[in-house]
């Protein structure tokens, strides 16, 4: 994957911090894909991450929301060494983050069969919706009544 130089950018723009620092953040994140996982939309407004975590259990992995990013992070407690003829289910430590748009929150976190299930939900606040607004003038009644006496 090539990667780009955004200081270019970065002298000419004024408020585009956090679109620069997604497109660098994805940058990295393309270098390491454990856990995988899907993003799915569910409806207009709806959408759920969901992370294949075998071996770790529900005690051992945190989901925390903070300033638009979801931190979904796991790790085992050290135990005494095995050995492995073969070692293909990772268990190592990972931490994960996903960038929300604005009004996107976590609604829930559900464990099932291995898989971390993060349902998500945009609400958009009332005042930020849009809404119809009347238009004040005057009323065909006194139109009439200008007429008449114009007469």
């Amino acid at each position: 994957m090539r990667s780009y130089d955004f200081s270019p950018l970065w002298r000419s723009t004024i408020g585009f911090d956090r679109l620069f620092d997604l497109a660098e953040s994805a940058q990295r994140a393309a270098e390491d894909n454990y856990p995988p996982y899907n993003i799915e939309r569910l409806g207009d407004d709806r959408y759920q991450i969901s992370l294949a975590v075998a071996g770790f259990s529900p005690e051992e992995i945190s989901v925390t929301a903070e300033h638009n990013v979801v931190t979904i992070e796991g790790s085992k407690p050290e135990k005494a060494e095995r050995e492995y003829l073969y070692r293909g289910i990772s268990n190592r430590p990972f931490k994960r983050q996903f960038n929300l748009a604005d009004y996107v929150q976590v609604k829930s976190a559900t464990f099932d069969n291995g898989l971390l299930k993060i349902e998500l939900v945009r609400e958009i606040p009332e005042a930020m919706k849009p809404r119809r607004i009347a238009i004040n003038g005057a009323a065909p009644d006194n139109l009439h009544q200008l007429e008449a006496k114009a007469a």
